[in-house]
């Protein structure tokens, strides 16, 4: 049963969605939402956290929350899947595989999972929904050693990250991510429901076991307004390399 702060708080997401509480604009009080909705402020609290965790919206000491975004947000201050940052964020995800193919890596490919030239791989394009909807389209290429125990998952497998942590014990502990847009081609297009050419998001990743074994390299593309990446940075610590081009 959905606990009362979750329907708070998608009834939060639904009203910033269509524009009642605006971008740039403040939500209501804590006392204005509790007695709107019959609960008390703590259960409010929990469901304006939320919100905030996905980087909707925004708070400063003594002032009210401000709307900062309509779209969830993802941050890369820690490693998580697709589905494990959607269920965070109160939403459902799922997944479909549309091809899976075992072939010689390229040799790009080889080099980001530092295998030896023309070793197998396993190429798989997944398309991934949240709340039902298409929103990211990633093409994946597993190193040969854990191919076949990704190739054992359902195709409609909601988390590969956690399944392979729960059949063969593999963690994912390590990331880099290079982030710019593409055009969407024909694939993107009929996938993720635009227009060809519409402007994508796309992150391109690696990851790593604890040791620094890499397990994946992928391209994930996603379609317009449907996340915000977010970076929090200080004078301390910055984890965001910007690269010029040569």
């Amino acid at each position: 049963m959905t606990r009362r702060h979750e329907q708070i708080a998608e009834a939060l997401r639904e009203a910033i969605a269509d524009g009642r509480h605006p971008v740039g604009g403040a939500l209501p009080s804590e006392a204005e939402l509790a007695e709107r909705h019959g609960v008390s402020r703590g259960t409010v609290r929990q469901a304006v956290s939320a919100l905030q965790a996905e980087g909707m919206i925004g708070s400063r000491q003594g002032a009210r929350r401000v709307v900062l975004s309509t779209a969830p947000s993802q941050s890369f201050a820690e490693l998580r899947s697709f589905a494990q940052w959607a269920r965070a964020g109160g939403h459902t995800p799922g997944g479909r595989v549309l091809e899976s193919v075992r072939c010689a890596a390229r040799v790009e490919e080889a080099a980001l999972l530092q295998l030896a030239p023309q070793s197998q791989v396993l190429r798989v394009l997944r398309v991934r929904t949240l709340d039902g909807e298409p929103v990211l389209l990633e093409r994946t290429v597993y190193a040969g050693w854990i191919a076949d125990a990704v190739q054992r998952l359902p195709d409609d497998c909601e988390s590969v990250t956690q399944s392979l942590y729960d059949d063969t014990g593999l963690v994912f502990a390590h990331g880099e991510h290079h982030i710019d847009a593409v055009a969407a081609g024909t694939v993107d297009s009929q996938r993720l429901g635009v227009r060809r050419g519409s402007p994508l998001l796309r992150v391109r990743r690696t990851t790593t076991t604890p040791e620094g074994r890499p397990v994946e390299s992928s391209d994930d593309r996603y379609r317009p307004g449907s996340v915000v990446f977010t970076v929090r940075n200080s004078t301390q610590a910055n984890p965001l390399a910007r690269l010029g081009r040569d």
